[in-house]
This record gives C-alpha cells, sequence and structure tokens, in this order.
C-alpha cells in the first residue's frame, strides 16, 4: 500500500529524528548544477523529509574540483532559503582533500570542521561522521576530539562509515571508558545486490548496540532504478559504467523481481528498491542521491510505500546472496 510517510526514526540512541530517508549530496557540484541543487532540496524538505547527507571530499573527483563544493551548494542554499531548522546534516571528515589533509588527528578534526562549518553556512553539524578508519591515528585521539566539539556546540552526534566490526567495537569501549561520545551511526555500503557483507558481518552488531544504519549506494550506482538492463545502457549517465559489474544473471534476476512488486504497487523499481530497505530491521535510512526533480519523486514516493510481506519475500528470495 502507499500513503502516508513512514514514521521519522531516531538516529542510533540519540533524540535527533529523521524521516526513512536521506538524500545523498554527493551529486552537488558534480552531476546537478546549483539552481536545479537547490530545486531538489526545496522538494525534498517540502515532502517532510530532512536527511541530507554529504562530506567535504564531495565532489573533488570532479573535474576542476578541489573538494568542499557539495557543502558549499547544501550552504548557500541553506542561507537563500533560510530552512536549516528544517534540515539535519551529516557530513564527514579524514578522505584524502589533498596538500596532506587527511585522517582524524585531532589538529586535523579541528581544522576540518571549521572549513565544513564555514561552507555549510551553519553553527553547528548535526552527525558528523569518520569517513573512513584511520589506523595511524588513535581512536582515542578521535573521540577525544569529537567529544570536545560537541562540548563546544559545533557537533551533536558522531557517526562512522566504512569501519568493521572490530574497530566500531573498540571505539564503543574507548567511549564508554572515558566519557567520550559514541558513533550513534554507521554508513555501510547496502542494497538489494550488495548484501552479503552487511547481513553477515555488520548487521547483528549494529541491532544489539542501537547503532542506526544510513547505508550508501542504496540504488547501486543507479543499477536498481531499472536504468541499466543492457551493456548498451551503460553510457546513460556519467555513472552508468559502475554498473557493468550487476549485469548479470542475479542482477537480472533482482530487476525483474523489482518490476514485478513495482507492477502490482503502481510504483517504480527504484521507489521498490528503496522501500525494501526501509523496512529492513536496523536501517534507520538509505541514502540516495537524485539528479532530477523526477528521481527525487521516487525516493519521496519510496517512504510512501509499505511493502507486504509477499513483496519482501519475493525481493528476498530474487536478492539472496
Amino acid at each position: 500500500m502507499t500513503g502516508k510517510q513512514a514514521k521519522h526514526r531516531k538516529l542510533g540512541n540519540s533524540s535527533i529524528e529523521v524521516a526513512p530517508l536521506a538524500f545523498g549530496g554527493n551529486v552537488f557540484g558534480w552531476t546537478v548544477d546549483e539552481a536545479t541543487s537547490f530545486s531538489l532540496l526545496d522538494k525534498f524538505v517540502d515532502a517532510g523529509l530532512n536527511l541530507v547527507d554529504t562530506a567535504d571530499v564531495y565532489s573533488r573527483w570532479a573535474d576542476g574540483n578541489k573538494g568542499g563544493e557539495s557543502e558549499t551548494v547544501i550552504g548557500k542554499w541553506i542561507r537563500q532559503s533560510g530552512k536549516r531548522d528544517k534540515l539535519v546534516i551529516a557530513t564527514k571528515v579524514g578522505k584524502d582533500m589533498g596538500d596532506g589533509k587527511v585522517g582524524l588527528s585531532a589538529a586535523y578534526i579541528r581544522r576540518a570542521v571549521e572549513d565544513s562549518l564555514r561552507r555549510l553556512q551553519t553553527d553547528y553539524i548535526d552527525l558528523y561522521q569518520s569517513h573512513a578508519d584511520d589506523r595511524s591515528t588513535p581512536l582515542e585521539e578521535t573521540l577525544q576530539t569529537y567529544g570536545e566539539l560537541v562540548q563546544q556546540g559545533k557537533v551533536r552526534l558522531i557517526g562512522a562509515s566504512n569501519y568493521g566490526v572490530d574497530r566500531l567495537d573498540q571505539a564503543r569501549k574507548i567511549s564508554l571508558e572515558h566519557g567520550y561520545p559514541l558513533y550513534q551511526t554507521l554508513q555501510p555500503e547496502y542494497n538489494l545486490y550488495s548484501r552479503a557483507d552487511y547481513e553477515n558481518n555488520l548487521e547483528q552488531y549494529c541491532l544489539k548496540e542501537g547503532i542506526g544504519v544510513i547505508n550508501y549506494y542504496s540504488l547501486a550506482s543507479g543499477f536498481l532504478s531499472g536504468k541499466y538492463r543492457s551493456e548498451k545502457d551503460l553510457g546513460k549517465s556519467t555513472r552508468g559504467g559502475k554498473t557493468q559489474n550487476y549485469l548479470n544473471p542475479r542482477g537480472l534476476r533482482i530487476l525483474a523481481a523489482l518490476d514485478a512488486v513495482a507492477g502490482r504497487y503502481a510504483s517504480t523499481p527504484a521507489s521498490v528498491a528503496l522501500a525494501w530497505l526501509i523496512a529492513r530491521p536496523g536501517i534507520t535510512a538509505p541514502i540516495a542521491s537524485a539528479t532530477s526533480l523526477e528521481q527525487m519523486d521516487a525516493l519521496i514516493a519510496a517512504t510512501q510505500l509499505s511493502l507486504d510481506d509477499d513483496a519482501i519475500r519475493q525481493l528476498d528470495q530474487a536478492s539472496a546472496p
């Protein structure tokens, strides 16, 4: 059935509540221009959604960029719209920004957070995430620094991205021992195609400790939207090449199941793939990006789509790792 948006969920064990889908800001400053970015953010917020995920390094990979472009676009939109209070902003630190700006040392985090706050044109970041594990910096140093930022009111919560259970658990023990903030969220790769690593290695731990999961690649770089069904489709977008690995019997079986469920619900494969994630225990808000208002409609529709047990079983079976 379709209808009202699914209830807001808490980020981990915190009091911050988010709608059950996050807008991925990796497209800002890359595949969408500023005016389109503003329209997408307006539509997202006007639909009652509130979690936007970005990173300082987005979108450094595009020609002519140096990093910080995504945060800058969001900051300009906040200034123009006056809707800072409608957003829960999640950004990240730690990936290589060039000129030695990388990692999770105390000195670098203190510098990077000021840069992010300036670009985002805000006094605080709702969710500040370690973008990747930095084994060259002691976890104690990183977590203590985050504690300082929380005390200063610059950061509300912290999260981790691309961490394994061993390091997550080490960090948790250190935080509990010293009174540092706990990682409240985890960003792993997870979608109908890429299931095994998360389900076998991370899911139970996150459920046990109440860590909120805001997974990335929720649509497998667009493959689960049904846009890429053969080799000739790969040139349809900038990200098309990434989907080549999904074009195999299992991938096509998943698309067939998405088509069938979408037909039954008068929906789209993208909305169904996201609704499957939203229904998964432990998932707080899958992250998905959009480059057009039509794609944004599919994201919004996913939060209003409640799949029945038969639909979930059909998708589970078709995508079984």
